[in-house]
């Protein structure tokens, strides 16, 4: 390191990034393996809202044995933000599904149904063994953390 020869190895647990819900998702696929053949052992998602999308990368993921699988979940607060994710974040897509829950929840009750949606998405993913863990971004509003965990059955 800095022209410093090391003494003996690291202990570091090699980890990436992948984009489960990109399109096309072909390249992520392809991206991921290659990741997995350098060394990583353990993978973050970007945010992941569609379940069933998810499941259908985790079948490839699966392959590699060993290999631990963290789902990115990002804390919905208002429909602007679901929109915004949408349209300036590559790989994210909310469902619409999601988006007329915030609305129907109106703006004083968007953040409750956010965590509500967050909660359901870690227990659908805990109860069905779907990945390893999630990785919960709640972006200005960790201090909704447990309240989500809770939610989800966690605590």
């Amino acid at each position: 390191m800095s022209g410093n020869e090391l003494q003996g190895s690291t202990d570091f647990f090699q980890g990436a990034v992948v984009t489960p819900e990109a399109v096309p998702n072909l390249p992520q696929l392809m991206k991921f393996d290659k990741k997995v053949a350098a060394g990583a052992r353990f993978f973050q998602t970007q945010a992941v809202y569609d379940i069933a999308k998810f499941k259908e990368f985790m079948k490839h993921a699966r392959q590699h044995q060993g290999i631990k699988i963290l789902a990115g979940l990002v804390l919905l607060k208002s429909v602007g933000m679901a929109k915004f994710l949408n349209n300036y974040v590559p790989g994210i897509k909310v469902p619409d599904e999601l988006i007329e829950k915030l609305k129907a929840a109106g703006k004083e009750k968007a953040l409750d149904t956010g965590m509500d949606i967050c909660a359901r998405h870690i227990k659908q993913l805990k109860d069905e063994g779907i990945c390893d863990g999630v990785h919960i971004m709640a972006i200005g509003m960790e201090d909704k953390v447990p309240e989500i965990m809770q939610r989800a059955g966690l605590l």
